[in-house]
């Protein structure tokens, strides 16, 4: 069963395997999910943290698809993933 965060794992496995880095504005990331990201999003670091198992879907999408979190401004509203 597909998940709200499925189409930013599918967007991050589509990228070409030669790139090591990628940076998305919250707009951009609120496009291919074609939903608005939660307010925590917006506010928490937490929430953008690493995490292959537990509650934190949006990090496993990430996480599944070969990238992590390597920079985050929630001031400017950007994050920056690095293939792993």
């Amino acid at each position: 069963m597909a998940g709200k965060y499925t189409p930013l794992e599918n967007y991050l496995r589509g990228l070409p395997k030669k790139q090591r880095v990628v940076i998305l504005d919250f707009e951009q990331i609120e496009r291919i999910l074609n939903a608005k990201l939660p307010a925590s999003a917006y506010g928490y670091e937490a929430w953008w943290e690493h995490e292959k198992e537990g509650n934190h879907v949006n990090a496993r999408a990430w996480a599944n698809a070969g990238w992590k979190i390597a920079g985050l401004d929630l001031k400017e509203k950007w994050v920056k993933l690095i293939r792993v």
